[in-house]
């Protein structure tokens, strides 16, 4: 797909040992991106591809840490249908009991969800911004059904989602704001965004640490 490349890195806000990074080509209705991320515990390396209208196709994932490595493969079929093949090896040493394993936990409850949600990355953020042009009008409070992923588990599950506009883009300081709110827990965040839909700050969660390319 040939389209605009970014390169954008962020580091954690609550968490500043926490590095992210991504390199992503923007066609005009889809993209493709490429990704890290480190922590003191593991590190992530992944994939992800979407069709039409930022509707996600594929994610691929990769954890390694010490002694122990797990991988998924996460597809959306056209008619909306999720599937998952996983594989993991070792075991971490702060694992106690076990982390869940790999891959889709309920695909009854993923079925028609848009969007992949990768844990920590704020990418993955992009695609339903872009898709409700959330950053060019008014969207009023929309609920979104999530394929989200855990983080190192890799273990997919259905996570429910509110997206609403806060403030288009400003021309003059190049940034709008999203506002994103958990419909399972308490959390409500104001997302700062580039034009391109790119998260500049996810307040408790990461912060851009490299200036826009």
């Amino acid at each position: 797909m040939r389209g605009q490349v970014r390169h954008v890195a962020w580091v954690g806000d609550e968490d500043p040992e926490r590095l992210e990074a991504a390199t992503v080509t923007l066609g005009a209705d889809r993209l493709v991106a490429l990704g890290t991320s480190r922590t003191t515990d593991y590190v992530t390396s992944w994939s992800l591809e979407t069709g039409p209208d930022w509707v996600t196709s594929r994610l691929d994932v990769a954890v390694f840490g010490h002694g122990w490595r797990r991988s998924l493969s996460l597809s959306r079929s056209h008619d909306g249908h999720w599937s998952s093949e996983a594989e993991a090896t070792g075991r971490s040493v702060s694992d106690g009991e076990g982390m869940p394993v790999p891959g889709i936990q309920d695909a009854d409850a993923i079925d028609g969800a848009l969007d992949c949600d990768l844990a920590l990355c704020p990418l993955t953020n992009t695609m339903p911004i872009l898709r409700l042009g959330a950053l060019d009008r008014a969207v009023p409070e929309t609920r979104l059904v999530m394929a989200w992923v855990a983080l190192p588990s890799l273990a997919v599950i259905r996570s429910d989602q509110l997206y609403s506009s806060v403030s288009p883009i400003d021309a003059a300081a190049g940034h709008g704001v999203v506002r994103y709110q958990s419909a399972s827990r308490d959390f409500v965040g104001d997302l700062t965004v580039d034009p391109d839909g790119l998260v500049i700050d996810y307040p408790q969660l990461a912060k851009r640490i490299r200036p826009r390319v």
